[in-house]
């Protein structure tokens, strides 16, 4: 199923007609290369180009008598061929073509996602700097602590995606290797510059050293970067919904024209977007679990891991695709409301301030046991009695013989709280990593 958000392209990438067409420029990549070795004519070689085609119906009917994939594609190849077909799949085994073919793939779909990943950045980047100085509670353990400002939020999203930016580059790397080294990666059958030929015709570097197959800790790093990215979703989500939430509302998803929220009440408006991304991400990340078992194979190879990959690299790299280009389409009509925020700022009676009454208590002479004791009790005081906490100190004789009213106040001044928000975003914005050209417009056409 391709979720509708998806991009076209990227669900192209895995539909069975790009597969296979994959695996037939690998085999005619490797025809080349055995004929500039004068292995094969050139009228063989313009055979085999000219008339190279498959028929997907075709190879699902032979694949239910041989029950192998690639002899099917290839029976259905050779059909189109005619006798020429003896020199396809020359000195090659299977795994020779699915690997080759599934790194093109695999490096086309980590093109993509870096293009997602910016499109994303550059929304928070907006957000960051549009809700820069809007002054909102921070929680720990869901507790209000001090403040902060909605636009950090935005900044840490960004700082965090544009690891994961990295991260997917390295991941496309690594897994942009191809292997023809035949039956357990010898060469016995087949001479090492057709693999040097073919991978660096289709863009991929030669693996180093290969048994039957590509060894899977490659696939297991694109796999656990995907779940990294989807993490990621999941944490903006997430805040999203605890913001969402009546006792809060100081930001709530889009709630588009004739959307409902509930078959029974009319009034909800249920973050339903920002659900469905947190239950996603929970199945990339069950995907990179099982791509890392995957990298341990019986000897040489066996095919435990093939079953496996047939499901889970496409549905991870479609599902990070959506996810990618939902979080983006949530956070552009994000609903705002930073009179919420201030009202929510009231609810713990200033008490946010406990640190700087705490700290001053110290400058003045107190122990730091002393001095926490004090605020605490007052603050427990604000607390129960539901009373401003400034109020409270003022009248305590305690603090009174060291805090002045005066003091008192100039410790309640919220700008304290926002005056390095430039710096911080000085150092999140200006880092030279935050740039990696895009490569939406370098994917190689192939066809």
């Amino acid at each position: 199923m391709i979720p509708r958000y998806s991009r076209p392209e990227m669900a192209e990438i895995w539909r069975p007609q790009n597969k296979f067409q994959r695996w037939l420029d690998v085999e005619i990549a490797a025809c080349e290369a055995w004929h500039k070795r004068g292995e094969i004519s050139s009228r063989s070689l313009a055979a085999i180009k000219k008339r190279a085609k498959f028929n997907i119906s075709r190879i699902d009917a032979i694949e239910k008598t041989v029950k192998h994939d690639v002899i099917a594609f290839l029976t259905s190849v050779a059909e189109h061929v005619g006798p020429e077909a003896k020199n396809i799949h020359k000195g090659l085994t299977s795994s020779d073509i699915l690997d080759t073919a599934l790194a093109i793939l695999m490096k086309d779909s980590a093109a993509f996602i870096m293009d997602d990943i910016r499109a994303l950045m550059a929304v928070l980047k907006t957000n960051a700097y549009k809700y820069k100085k809007t002054i909102q509670m921070g929680r720990s353990h869901g507790i209000h602590a001090e403040p902060t400002t909605f636009g950090l939020k935005f900044a840490l999203w960004y700082d965090e995606m544009k690891r994961n930016l990295l991260r997917m580059k390295a991941a496309q790397e690594i897994v942009s290797y191809g292997k023809l080294s035949g039956p357990v990666g010898t060469f016995a059958s087949l001479p090492p510059f057709i693999e040097k030929y073919v991978c660096k015709k289709l863009g991929l570097k030669p693996a180093s050293i290969s048994t039957q197959i590509i060894q899977r800790d490659r696939h297991a790093e694109y796999m656990n970067t995907l779940a990294l990215i989807a993490s990621t979703i999941e944490k903006i989500a997430l805040e999203i919904r605890h913001l969402q939430r009546t006792e809060l509302l100081e930001a709530e998803e889009p709630f588009t024209k004739g959307q409902k929220g509930s078959s029974a009440m009319p009034h909800k408006r249920n973050p339903v977007g920002c659900e469905n991304l947190c239950g996603l991400s929970r199945i990339v990340r069950s995907y990179a679990l099982v791509a890392m078992e995957n990298i341990s194979l019986w000897h040489e190879r066996d095919i435990s891991h093939s079953s496996v990959e047939r499901i889970i690299i496409p549905d991870s790299s479609i599902l990070v695709d959506y996810m990618l280009a939902r979080v983006t389409e949530i956070l552009k009509g994000l609903h705002v409301y930073p009179e919420r925020m201030r009202e929510n700022m009231n609810r713990s009676y200033g008490l946010y301030c406990s640190q700087r009454v705490l700290l001053s208590l110290i400058e003045k002479g107190l122990s730091r046991n002393n001095a926490y004791r004090l605020v605490q009790n007052n603050a427990m005081k604000s607390w129960k009695q539901r009373k401003n906490f400034k109020d409270i100190l003022k009248k305590d004789v305690l603090i009174n013989k060291y805090l002045s009213p005066r003091e008192i106040d100039s410790l309640f001044d919220l700008s304290y709280y926002v005056k390095n928000v430039d710096y911080l975003f000085k150092r999140v914005f200006s880092d030279k990593n935050s740039k990696i050209k895009s490569q939406k417009s370098k994917l190689r056409r192939r066809d």
